[in-house]
């Protein structure tokens, strides 16, 4: 199964978080840029990065902010390069959305223990 595929199943009860982690790592995905920077939104005092399994999901990502018509700059990123290697280097607890414009078919990967290198990751 791919990444959206897990997420299904764990969102429909039939799926496996630690499938859904392992996906997750090994899923390239694609990071829009914005000022040079990834781009990312707070909530919840967490730094969410944004990320994307395909260029669909990245327009209808697009299409949510009303920016469709402007050309999006991304970077193609391992999952796991994203939580081992930007999340330590970020400013604050920092974790990773993935389609975020999918109600149905998105997911937080927050910055705790077993996602995120222990060192960043926050109690919850």
């Amino acid at each position: 199964m791919g990444l959206t595929e897990e997420i299904s199943a764990l969102r429909g009860g039939s799926g496996h978080s630690h499938r859904l982690l392992g996906e997750f790592r090994r899923t390239v995905l694609l990071a829009p840029l914005a000022d040079g920077a990834l781009m990312s939104g707070e909530r919840g005092g967490v730094r969410w990065i944004y990320a994307f399994t395909d260029e669909e999901a990245l327009a209808r990502f697009a299409l949510a902010r009303d920016e469709e018509d402007r050309e999006w700059e991304y970077l193609a990123i391992l999952g796991a390069r994203l939580v081992d290697a930007v999340v330590p280097g970020a400013e604050g607890p920092t974790g990773v959305a993935v389609n975020v414009a999918d109600p149905e078919g998105s997911m937080l990967f927050p910055p705790v223990v077993g996602i995120v290198p222990d060192a960043v990751a926050v109690s919850v």
